[in-house]
């Protein structure tokens, strides 16, 4: 949930009520009725007016910049990765830092037989 008072930008125009898309305002109150589609009330100076909005239409600035840093960070890295033929970096760019899934896997000892019926004894007993 947004605090009051936050920078938003609309993202979306949801209930087609001629929302100035792409614009910033601020959320200036709650809406806590139940039977209403709209989340927030907000502010938009430029246009000088209040809006109902639903959550769904407005979208926090910082939010919106960390997106746009992460992206523009991984074009970056990925034109880095391409300009030095670094294969390595360049897969892990792509498929999003994933590690190999047998780095991840934890290898498990074998369990004698007495723990192993210490270990279904406690199960079944909880």
């Amino acid at each position: 949930m947004l605090r009051l008072g936050e920078r938003i930008v609309i993202v979306d125009d949801a209930f087609e009520q001629n929302l100035p898309v792409g614009e910033y305002g601020y959320i200036i109150a709650y809406d806590r009725n139940p039977d209403n589609a709209f989340d927030y009330v907000i502010r938009l100076p430029k246009a000088g007016r209040n809006f109902f909005v639903p959550a769904s239409d407005i979208e926090s600035e910082e939010q919106l910049i960390k997106q746009e840093v992460d992206r523009v960070e991984r074009e970056a890295l990925l034109d880095f990765a391409l300009a030095t033929h670094n294969e390595k970096l360049f897969f892990q760019i792509m498929n999003g830092d994933a590690e190999q899934p047998e780095a991840q896997e934890p290898t498990q000892e074998a369990m004698s037989t007495a723990d192993f019926i210490k270990q279904v004894n406690l199960r079944a007993w909880i």
